[in-house]
């Protein structure tokens, strides 16, 4: 999908479809079937073309009616939560007809929620539930202020005197440090899998992820600019491991031995889980990388700093991409540099691209594997 380039262009796009639309008629969009198909409405009199941008698919043409409104049905989906965008002659823009946004610092679109059986880990079930805290802080490394969250699991009380192993869980480029939460849905997995006896009890912080924020600033070359990406990585591990995780460790009762540690992200955040957790084997024992981004074939020297006694330090090493990710190269290249290290590490190939779609099942299949 196309950026939008700003909050101008979004309102001037709305106004312009929606107010020549007659307001005596609703427009409801997306519409879910019981059949889990949907019906997504623009009113859009004036347009030439509009598309459907929905994430998993290929582009969706709609076709306009005599009152100007365009319509699409879609087959019937999978149950999930999908990220939507309309193409409206050529420029793209979020539903206006839809109060669900999926957040994010360039991409910005709408989200559909297709139902599905209790058993999907993402699934908000009647289950005891964690909490969700919002940190904000001043960073000395990166010098501005930024946030984290931290989800405790259920029963967590901070008086009591049990404590509770941690996983870092990075986000994606364009994201922020909500993504997890807002569209990962982490909070519901976590519930779900500890209710099940699927995985150990523990603290999930999720930063935010720029060690050089004008990385994803739209006049940059973002990931591709090499050194500005190696600059991002280095700041960010070190407000990481200086700054949040002391703070976690003051305010949290967490544990602090490296057996008990886990670092893992998606995309660019799997690229940031590798090269921190790779090079500080002393921090964290436990790392996960899906779909991972922002790399080339450059591997001794992103991990420099991985120890010859490296199997003896890692619990587990877990790299996962979908067959159809563009990424999927890089990811292959990686795993046989770590083959040709003799290092020990999972190598999961699931279906899919590069999408939340993914990533949501990873955490779901890498958590159960931690702490064990």
């Amino acid at each position: 999908m196309k950026p939008v380039h700003s909050l101008f262009l979004y309102l001037f796009l709305i106004l312009a479809f929606t107010n020549c639309y007659s307001q005596s008629k609703m427009i409801i969009s997306p519409d879910v079937h019981g059949d889990r198909s949907v019906t997504f409405r623009l009113a859009a009199p004036n347009a030439q073309n509009v598309t459907l941008s929905l994430e998993g698919t290929e582009p969706i043409a709609l076709q306009k009616d005599g009152a100007g409104v365009w319509s699409v049905t879609t087959p019937p989906l999978n149950p999930d939560i999908y990220g939507y965008a309309f193409v409206v002659d050529g420029v793209t823009m979020f539903d206006p007809s839809n109060p669900v946004i999926k957040n994010n610092l360039i991409y910005t679109s709408s989200q559909v929620y297709i139902p599905g059986p209790d058993s999907l880990p993402w699934q908000e079930n009647v289950v005891p539930h964690g909490v969700v805290h919002h940190h904000y802080y001043r960073s000395a490394v990166v010098g501005d202020n930024r946030d984290f969250y931290v989800y405790t699991p259920p029963g967590y009380d901070p008086t009591a005197s049990r404590t509770y192993p941690v996983l870092y869980l990075l986000h994606g480029y364009s994201d922020d440090a909500s993504a997890w939460t807002a569209v990962g849905r982490v909070q519901f997995i976590l519930d779900n899998l500890i209710a099940e006896g699927k995985a150990t009890p523990m603290l999930v912080v999720m930063p935010l992820g720029y060690g050089a924020p004008e990385i994803v600033s739209r006049t940059t070359r973002g990931l591709s600019d090499s050194k500005l990406r190696d600059l991002n990585y280095r700041k960010f591990r070190d407000a990481l491991l200086s700054e949040v995780v002391p703070q976690v460790e003051k305010s949290y009762r967490a544990r602090t031995e490296r057996e008990s540690r886990a670092i893992a992200g998606l995309s660019m955040g799997g690229a940031e889980a590798l090269f921190t957790g790779l090079n500080n084997l002393d921090r964290f024992a436990w790392i996960g990388a899906f779909s991972s981004g922002g790399m080339d074939d450059s591997f001794d020297s992103m991990f420099a700093s991985l120890p010859a006694n490296a199997n003896a330090q890692l619990k587990l090493l877990w790299i996962s991409c979908g067959t159809d990710d563009r990424l999927i190269t890089v990811n292959r290249g990686l795993n046989t540099w770590l083959d040709s290290r003799g290092i020990h590490h999972m190598q999961i190939e699931t279906p899919g691209s590069h999408t939340w779609m993914v990533w949501r099942r990873n955490l779901a299949s890498f958590v159960p594997l931690l702490f064990r």
